[in-house]
């Protein structure tokens, strides 16, 4: 008890120093309020307000009282334990020792430096990184590097020059043309307000001045578009708007990045409080429009008539589903013959359930997944559809709702009230077994139907197209890869990967596995063993543990001085995508991985996307491109003067994100073999393998 009381005490005298002192501020917490939030209103980093309330890192309770510091007179608070302060003159220079998940970004922000400053006072960071448990000079205020020295009487030199212009070329992004003039994202935001929510190529930014822009500026709603002669475009103003966005269970700075399309270190500009790491429940400052839900009415028919829509170039959608029109995008490909051909999409909308449901269609879209993914689909064959009436290709397109569950559809009525056995193509359902189901009804009328999202492995049936690559397919294609190079295949596999350790014995002989020691970790000394100094050595690593990846990677660039090395992954791995993992060490290996999609910046693709923003307010995701992908494939397919069953054994295909490269398997039926084997290049840009 006694003790008790003396640890009170000292607690309670310290914080009512604080307060004495003006260095905290009282905050009861509202109703749903997240430390995040309360650190951006106060201005501070969640971590300030751990280290005053530690238990307000296992629960936040409303109408709890927290401590929080008063950041009017410090940019940053430091812990004294883990960081020395050395006199130098009249100046002081902190030393920084660099904890767990801390970045470079991190940690300059943290002091509000700059890049170079930093380096200057700590030259070795140009060869190692940051690293756990380093010790940094972190320079006083008034500090300046030599380098900045010069570009300041350079730029003072220059007195004379007004404006300084930059024209985007491929693979930049807003941060590095930021970092590249040493002004912030935010900075080259307000001056051209155009690129808030895109960067297109070619686009000229106003980096210094305010001269205005020449007639050759191109505006970000023209940059994507084709040239058209040679017309001057006006630059469009447009207001930079944010949104907030609270962060999902499993999220990562990659996820956040592809959905956004902002770099990790973007994302931390706009959210200093990210430079302690993606946690969920974070609220985040993005910009506004990223997530607006595809504005899509759906509606079903009274009765189930065949009533064509007036027919717009060639095109009849007999529509059992209305939408308005998408946008046209400008894809053009030859086709064989004018004889019109019979589509059915057959989608599972569920239209009953909605009408039945008492909460509205608006919070069905909000809680119900597997609508959403159905609307996604929808939006981009729409896409497609708008797509073919532009191009006048003579086909008929029915929408169904298939009003599927995993068990259940009213499929076999809608093929008996709409005589679906006269269709030239199927696709849908959704579910495996339902696809299955149809496939099997219209078997004797050899209707192909296509399973456009189902990666099981399908029941042998001749006319039942698998559009996604199985798991297995995805990993062959990998590793046969790897041997046309003639390549040595050595597998780091960490033992809870059975089902790995399984697949690489019974289907890829001849691959060497490196050794663990007894609690599991990697014997470096065997991997190194493996390694053959005069082939591409190929090490296929998967594991989720975080030292064994570090122990890996380390290796392996050590043994890249005597060898070729090239890292493999055989699925996505989120343990890549943390701080602790540095990027660069990555693209020293050249990571590569199968996908059965890939990112493309191919004119095509970056107008699909651009059509797909103006028309649905949002960017297209991995479902809206698959169904405009599958529904385009599958049209063009039939209007080349061939069957579809023809066209799939003869054609493989390529369109905006996957590739149609369909094989009759051994039991019957035919899967899709169209993977990329991608890889991250050292100009750190994402590149298909040849």
């Amino acid at each position: 008890m006694k003790y008790f009381f003396t640890v009170f005490s000292i607690v309670f005298f310290m914080t009512c120093s604080a307060f004495s002192q003006g260095k905290v501020i009282k905050y009861t917490v509202s109703a749903g309020e997240t430390i995040n939030q309360i650190a951006q209103k106060f201005k501070v980093t969640p971590y300030d307000i751990y280290e005053l309330n530690p238990d307000a890192r296992t629960s936040l309770k409303p109408n709890t009282v927290l401590l929080i510091p008063n950041n009017s007179g410090k940019t940053a608070s430091v812990k004294k334990d883990e960081n020395l302060t050395k006199k130098t003159g009249n100046t002081k220079e902190v030393i920084h020792e660099v904890l767990p998940k801390e970045t470079f970004f991190s940690i300059r922000k943290k002091y509000d430096i700059s890049e170079e400053d930093l380096k200057a006072a700590n030259p070795f960071l140009e060869k190692t990184g940051v690293q756990i448990g380093q010790k940094l000079v972190i320079p006083a205020k008034g500090f300046a590097s030599k380098s900045g020295s010069s570009l300041d009487k350079k730029a003072k030199d220059k007195g004379t020059e007004k404006y300084v212009y930059h024209d985007v070329v491929a693979k930049e992004t807003k941060f590095s043309i930021a970092k590249q003039y040493g002004i912030t994202i935010e900075d080259l935001e307000k001056r051209n307000p155009d690129i808030v929510s895109n960067l297109p190529v070619g686009y000229r930014l106003t980096i210094k001045g305010t001269a205005p822009k020449s007639e050759n500026t191109t505006s970000v709603a023209n940059a994507a578009k084709p040239a058209e002669g040679k017309k001057s475009a006006e630059t469009s103003k447009k207001v930079t708007t944010y949104m907030e966005y609270q962060v999902k269970p499993k999220e990562t700075f990659y996820s956040l990045g592809r959905t956004f399309h902002l770099t990790q270190e973007e994302l931390t500009e706009l959210n200093p409080s990210l430079s302690e790491g993606v946690k969920e429940g974070m609220v985040l400052k993005v910009p506004s429009g990223y997530l607006a839900p595809v504005p899509i009415i759906v509606k079903e028919e009274a009765k189930q008539t065949e009533k064509p829509t007036e027919n717009k170039g060639g095109i009849q959608i007999l529509e059992k589903v209305k939408s308005a029109d998408p946008e046209v995008v400008e894809l053009s490909k030859k086709r064989g013959q004018n004889e019109r051909k019979k589509l059915v999409l057959l989608l599972p909308f569920n239209i009953a359930k909605i009408q039945n449901d008492t909460v509205g269609f608006a919070n069905r879209v909000k809680t119900d997944k597997f609508l959403n993914m159905t609307l996604d689909f929808y939006s981009g064959a729409m896409m497609a559809i708008d797509s073919a009436k532009t191009l006048k290709l003579p086909i008929d397109i029915s929408i169904y709702d298939s009003q599927e569950t995993k068990s259940t559809s009213n499929i076999p009525s809608l093929i008996t009230q709409n005589k679906l056995q006269d269709a030239d193509a199927i696709i849908g359902p959704f579910y495996q077994t339902n696809a299955e189901t149809t496939a099997n009804t219209l078997r004797l009328h050899n209707v192909p139907v296509i399973s456009p999202l189902s990666k099981d492995s399908a029941n042998p049936i001749d006319n039942l197209y698998q559009s996604i690559p199985t798991n297995d397919v995805v990993r062959n294609t990998v590793f046969d890869y790897m041997r046309s190079k003639n390549g040595n295949i050595v597998a780091v596999v960490d033992k809870k990967k059975e089902s790995v350790i399984n697949y690489i014995k019974q289907n890829q002989k001849g691959v060497a596995f490196a050794s663990l020691t007894e609690t599991g970790g990697l014997d470096v000394a065997s991997l190194k063993s493996l390694l053959m100094p005069n082939k591409m050595n190929y090490v296929v690593m998967e594991t989720a543990n975080t030292a064994m990846v570090k122990y890996t990677i380390k290796a392996l660039i050590e043994a890249q001085k005597t060898c070729q090395i090239q890292l493999v992954i055989l699925e996505p791995n989120s343990t890549l995508d943390t701080d602790e993992i540095y990027f660069e060490n990555l693209v020293k290996l050249k990571l590569m991985y199968p996908s059965v999609s890939r990112e493309s910046d191919e004119s095509r693709v970056l107008i699909f996307e651009k059509e797909y923003r103006l028309k649905n307010k949002v960017n297209p995701n991995t479902y809206a491109t698959r169904g405009f992908d599958v529904t385009f494939d599958t049209m063009m397919r039939l209007v080349q003067g061939k069957t579809y069953q023809e066209t799939a054994d003869l054609m493989t295909t390529e369109q905006v994100d996957n590739k149609f490269q369909y094989y009759k398997k051994e039991d019957g039926g035919h899967a899709n073999k169209g993977v990329y084997i991608l890889y991250y290049d050292s100009d750190l840009t994402l590149k298909v393998a040849n």
